[in-house]
């Protein structure tokens, strides 16, 4: 049995204590809070043994194996530390930290003692989203290219929350952290990289509707991996009430793929009813609906999470490494806000960040396509291709090892492709045969049922095979002549990588 205490023991520690009741691996065994009848009445509540007024004081318990960390956030860094260097596991409610300076001397106290360090986040850990994830990963809406978030706050409605609690959020704002897009935003911002990957730079429009919320906003980024882009939006409504069990507001999300849409249709409310998780798959929809679904699972998955990674069963989520990630997306939020421009991630680790991010999209202007004008550089526009054409037939022998049998799922279509003389090189016709995840490759000649047909040089095929050279590029020089549907083309792009 591990023995868990519990720092803080405020309104949401309703929710992390979910995780220990009736937990048969982990209990929680002593409580911290500054308030004296706080901590006793929730030693009584949760039927712990110990009630501490300082978290010092409890730290030296030989006997807590574990500590929950549910301070204010300008806390977290010493507490977190000291509990680190007290020997314990630690996991540290969301957002970990206020810089990543403060994230950077966490991680390295982490770093010494070995013991298991996360920062508890629900949203990665809550079932809906867990099955979207899975989803995705399934390739059940094929590459994912977008993500939307709504998100809607409202005074009405909702559990009641401490004074001191506002006060605290309060000050926060006062110090330039937002009540919605820094601290809620986390939730989302994670939801985003959990779902999606990394972000490489974002762009955010902040207004306010009274000068300290952070409501209206408009938040949009791009992720790191391929052509994903995310957007979300905030608004207050100031005359509604919001159907909820917690805090008065709510989320919902759609990721868009290229094969499919896939919709979370709630977060912390219950705006929208009926089923929580929809896929439409390009034919139909399906919907699911047996997913448990209340907000507070989320608080319940992370808590297992801890105690299973303190097991060695499970793996951390979020690490401090990646909650660290997140902090610096949540953080260049708001310097972009501030700065009226993007920011890219990695700035915050330039010493000049301001001319990093000018020099960036000085080097993306000169890169990105306008019209006609195709990109230079190692695949550009004018490369010679001839020179790979000796390659092209032996990269069509093994064309079998590009090809993504999840992307092709649900893909029948034959196409035809003709390599035309280049370079010395003799020409040949293919066919390729896509039925449902499988490829069936022939020689000699070129398929009569083929929905498309390409004839291209073998030197410009081999070239974008290789990599040196874009499909875009060799289709504006005019190298690719085509017959049939063209839009199987773009599906012959995905399913092959080129």
């Amino acid at each position: 049995m591990i023995n868990v205490g519990i720092i803080g023991c405020g309104r949401i520690a309703d929710l992390h204590y979910l995780g220990y009741k009736d937990n048969p691996h982990a209990r929680v065994f002593a409580v911290c809070d500054a308030d004296p009848e706080r901590a006793e009445r929730r030693r009584v509540q949760w039927g712990a043994e110990r009630t501490y007024t300082t978290y010092r004081e409890m730290l030296l318990n030989p006997d807590i194996d574990a500590i929950e960390v549910i301070t204010p956030i300008e806390t977290h860094e010493k507490v977190v530390i000291d509990a680190l260097r007290a020997d314990k596991h630690v996991a540290v409610q969301k957002p970990m930290t206020l810089s990543l300076k403060s994230a950077d001397r966490m991680l390295a106290a982490a770093g010494r003692t070995g013991k298991v360090f996360k920062v508890t986040e629900c949203y990665v850990c809550w079932p809906p989203m867990v099955l979207a994830k899975k989803l995705i990963d399934e390739g059940r809406i094929g590459e994912p290219q977008g993500i939307r978030i709504k998100y809607i706050c409202s005074p009405h409605g909702g559990w009641d929350v401490p004074p001191s609690t506002i006060q605290q959020q309060i000050d926060k704002a006062g110090k330039g952290f937002g009540l919605e897009t820094f601290d809620h935003g986390h939730h989302e911002w994670a939801t985003a990289w959990y779902l999606m990957g990394p972000v490489e730079r974002v762009s955010a429009w902040i207004d306010s509707v009274d000068g300290l919320l952070d409501c209206p906003a408009t938040i949009m980024w791009k992720h790191s991996e391929g052509k994903r882009y995310g957007m979300a939006d905030f608004m207050f409504a100031s005359e509604m009430h919001m159907p909820t069990h917690y805090y008065p507001n709510d989320e919902w999300y759609e990721i868009n793929g290229s094969r499919g849409i896939l919709l979370v249709n709630r977060g912390t409310g219950n705006i929208h009813e009926g089923p929580i998780v929809s896929l439409f798959d390009g034919h139909a929809w399906e919907h699911f609906d047996n997913v448990p679904c209340d907000w507070s699972e989320g608080f319940i998955g992370a808590t297992h999470n801890f105690i299973a990674a303190i097991r060695s069963e499970q793996k951390p989520l979020l690490t401090g490494q990646q909650a660290r990630d997140i902090l610096r997306f949540d953080l260049a939020i708001a310097r972009s806000a501030r700065k009226r421009r993007d920011v890219y991630l990695d700035e915050f680790e330039k010493p000049f960040p301001a001319i990093s991010a000018w020099a960036r999209r000085r080097r993306e202007r000169r890169d990105v396509i306008v019209g006609r004008k195709i990109r230079t550089g190692r695949k550009g526009f004018f490369a010679r291709t001839s020179r790979y054409a000796p390659q092209a037939h032996a990269l069509m022998e093994r064309i079998q090892e590009r090809f993504d049998a999840r992307a092709a799922q649900g893909w029948d279509c034959t196409i035809g492709i003709e390599l035309t003389a280049e370079g010395g090189v003799d020409g040949a016709k293919f066919g390729l045969h896509i039925r449902n995840g499988k490829l069936d490759v022939t020689r000699g000649e070129l398929p009569p049922d083929a929905m498309l047909t390409l004839h291209i040089p073998a030197g410009t095929w081999a070239a974008i095979l290789l990599g040196k050279m874009r499909l875009e590029a060799a289709i504006l020089r005019g190298k690719i002549k085509y017959e049939g549907r063209a839009e199987e083309g773009l599906r012959l792009r995905t399913v092959f990588k080129l």
